[in-house]
């Protein structure tokens, strides 16, 4: 299958993706965004602080800030999942383009959003200091890279694992390997609690879980249109035909 033409039908994934994620962005993360919001301006006032200025909108924000974010990062990780896609295909199994585009999106969830979220969870826009945000940025996408490179590592490791032990307990040594390096990972690297004395831990929890469910419902989606979107390209119609005709 042309590279070309599975990266058009990723990043066409990846937008529609973004559109499902908008949907539940709305209805699950918005509205604890918005109560987190309050919950600080009632801080200051309880402090008699300023409150932070505001560069962009709160109505922006919600609105084509939000879905703008979304259908970038959906197009982008939809570009991204094509492309594993065009190296996964057919090495991983019998599992046809369906299955082959839910395991990489599945892999991509763990690797770029999972592994970060369990150690640095998401907080709403009010929580955190300004004179730590290059930190906080560093060590998030420095923990992002080692999980990525981590889940390269163990799938080639299982691959090559394969011949000697076979499929399922290579599988189980990749992914065990896989546990124990994350876990050293997160002893080795900083802990992270900016959340103020008083924030309601319900809006907290509810804005994480929202956040993770933006997430999952992105990945996931992602996965699900891709495969069907690739069997339907002139790209892999070619490539079964030529498979029946051996």
């Amino acid at each position: 299958m042309v590279v070309r033409d599975l990266l058009t039908r990723g990043l066409l994934a990846g937008l529609l993706a973004g559109l499902l994620a908008l949907g539940v962005a709305e209805v699950l993360g918005e509205p604890q965004v918005s109560r987190a919001i309050a919950v600080e301006s009632q801080l200051f006032k309880q402090e008699h602080k300023a409150p932070t200025p505001v560069v962009v909108s709160r109505d922006v924000q919600s609105t084509a800030g939000l879905a703008t974010g979304l259908l970038v990062i959906g197009t982008a990780f939809g570009g991204l999942v094509a492309l594993a896609f065009a190296f996964a295909y057919g090495r991983i199994g019998r599992v046809g383009p369906k299955g082959t585009s839910l395991a990489v999106a599945a892999a991509g969830f763990v690797a770029i959003y999972l592994i970060p979220f369990l150690k640095y969870p998401a907080n709403p826009p009010s929580i955190g200091q300004a004179t730590t945000i290059d930190h906080r940025t560093e060590i998030y996408f420095g923990l992002m890279l080692i999980s990525i490179l981590t889940t390269i590592g163990a799938v080639i490791l299982g691959r090559r694992l394969t011949t000697r032990f076979g499929a399922w307990n290579a599988t189980l040594i990749a992914a065990g390997a896989f546990v124990a390096v994350i876990a050293v990972v997160f002893v080795v690297m900083p802990g992270l609690n900016e959340v103020p004395a008083g924030f309601p831990a319900t809006t907290l929890w509810r804005f994480r879980l929202g956040s993770l469910a933006t997430q999952l419902a992105l990945w996931t989606a992602i996965g699900l249109i891709l495969g069907p979107l690739t069997e339907r390209s002139a790209g892999y119609r070619r490539h079964q035909a030529l498979a029946a005709s051996r």
